[in-house]
């Protein structure tokens, strides 16, 4: 964690004026702070493989999933946050760039399957979401988007699927090529306006 962060954060723990805690608040975001279209993906099947094949079997199926999707991710100009047990966690500049580079990744994904034994194939579920994210060195980030990315790629999607938010989805223009179905989800008693990308 990038000292300065570690640092204003022990300060804000440490006041006792609610008014100096907001200081603190408003200047860490003013540092770390920034607008981003957050991408988390998750390797479907976890349980179930590793109880059929064992967790050497699934480690080596995570092990591609990494090695497949940080190329991807890079080359449309994103950034693997972190990899982290079996999520991919990724960030972009803009949600259209997200939401292409997850159907990129979802066909590749495909298009390797052909060519293994169906206890190797890759299914991946993504969620999407954009706004504000505090980027902390590490590398690593927290905020909403992030929780939110996090629910719908590991909570709701299904394998080969990608939920995105509305608010996410609002930034995209309508010509960018593909459609989505609207959904309203449940996730721990909050509701999240979300849609189903369509391709």
């Amino acid at each position: 964690m990038d000292k300065r962060f570690e640092e204003m954060l022990l300060d804000y723990a440490m006041e006792k004026d609610a008014s100096k805690r907001r200081d603190i608040e408003t200047q860490l975001w003013k540092e770390f702070g920034a607008v981003k279209a957050v991408l988390i993906l998750d390797l479907s099947g976890f349980s179930l493989l590793t109880q059929k094949y064992g967790i050497v079997h699934y480690l080596s199926m995570v092990r591609r999933m990494q090695l497949i999707a940080q190329p991807i991710i890079e080359r449309a100009g994103g950034e693997v946050v972190k990899f982290e047990a079996d999520n991919c966690f990724a960030m972009f500049d803009s949600p259209q760039v997200a939401v292409e580079t997850a159907i990129a990744l979802n066909q590749a994904f495909d298009e390797i399957n052909i060519y293994t034994a169906e206890q190797f194939d890759i299914r991946v579920a993504i969620g999407i979401d954009y706004g504000d994210v505090l980027l902390i060195g590490g590398p690593d980030y927290f905020g909403a988007t992030v929780n939110t990315a996090s629910k719908l790629g590991e909570d709701q999607a299904r394998p080969g699927e990608i939920l995105i938010t509305e608010r996410a989805l609002a930034q995209i223009p309508s010509s960018a090529g593909f459609h989505s179905e609207s959904l309203q989800l449940e996730i721990a008693g909050i509701t999240i306006a979300a849609a189903s990308i369509r391709y």
